[in-house]
Order: structure tokens, then sequence, then C-alpha cells
């Protein structure tokens, strides 16, 4: 699997995104939307960025059950009812990436919504990733 970011110098410079990707390999793991449930089913946190450590956990480990890694994440989208939060903690919520995920950013998009599925919720993120290996048995 090879995943290459593209960051031309025509653009402004991504900070916590990557412009595009291009990406080869054998299989995609479409990620359902996650936010900040528990195993209970419920929302947890308060605060944007605590949900936002929850949601990217909850993504994170799907992807892994799924048989990747967070460098092999091509696409990733939020979806938040608080963008103007979001701007406000972009600096912790990138140092919340960059701890779970690492700093390998797929491509990303930040959309504001009226509301999540469940109205606690804050944050969602949903993606894609790129897998080399054949899927598990």
């Amino acid at each position: 699997m090879s995943l290459h970011r593209h960051n031309p110098a025509e653009l402004s410079p991504p900070t916590g995104f990557s412009h595009a990707v291009t990406a080869t390999g054998s299989r995609l793991v479409f990620l359902a939307g996650q936010t900040a449930l528990d195993t209970e089913g419920k929302v947890v946190g308060e605060e944007l960025t605590e949900q936002f450590t929850t949601a990217l956990g909850n993504l994170l480990t799907a992807l892994r059950h799924a048989g990747g890694t967070p460098a092999d994440l091509a696409r990733v989208t939020v979806y938040t009812t608080d963008v103007a939060g979001y701007r406000e903690h972009a600096h912790e919520l990138g140092r919340i990436w960059r701890r779970l995920a690492g700093r390998d950013y797929p491509a990303m998009a930040v959309i504001g919504v009226v509301r999540l599925w469940d109205e606690q919720a804050l944050v969602e993120l949903d993606g894609f990733a790129v897998l080399d290996e054949p899927a598990p048995a």
C-alpha cells in the first residue's frame, strides 16, 4: 500500500491536513461516522476536545479491527455542531490528532452541521483507508 500526500506550493500551507492524497492498494476500508460514544452507547465528555478524543479513538479502533493503522487513512471528514469552538481549539485538536494518529495527515474537511444523531454529540468523524494486505479471515 502506498499513500502519497500532495501539498502544492501554490496553495496555502496545510495545517492538520493534506490537500490531496493518492493511494494504491488492494483493499478499501470505509469507516462509519464515530462520535464520543462509550461501550454502552452513551455520549461521554462535555467539551469538544474531550468528545474529539473519544470520537477519534473510536474511529481508529474500527480501523485497527479492519486491519489498518492511522497511516493508512486517506480521507477523514469531521462534522461539528460548533465550528467556532473547533477553530478556537484547533491547536489542541491537532495535538490530540498527533498523539493518537501521528503526523501523516489524510485529506480532511471540517463541516459545520446543525446537529448530529445523538443530540449531545458535538463532533463526528468518518473516513476511509487504503490497505495493501488481504482481508482478515
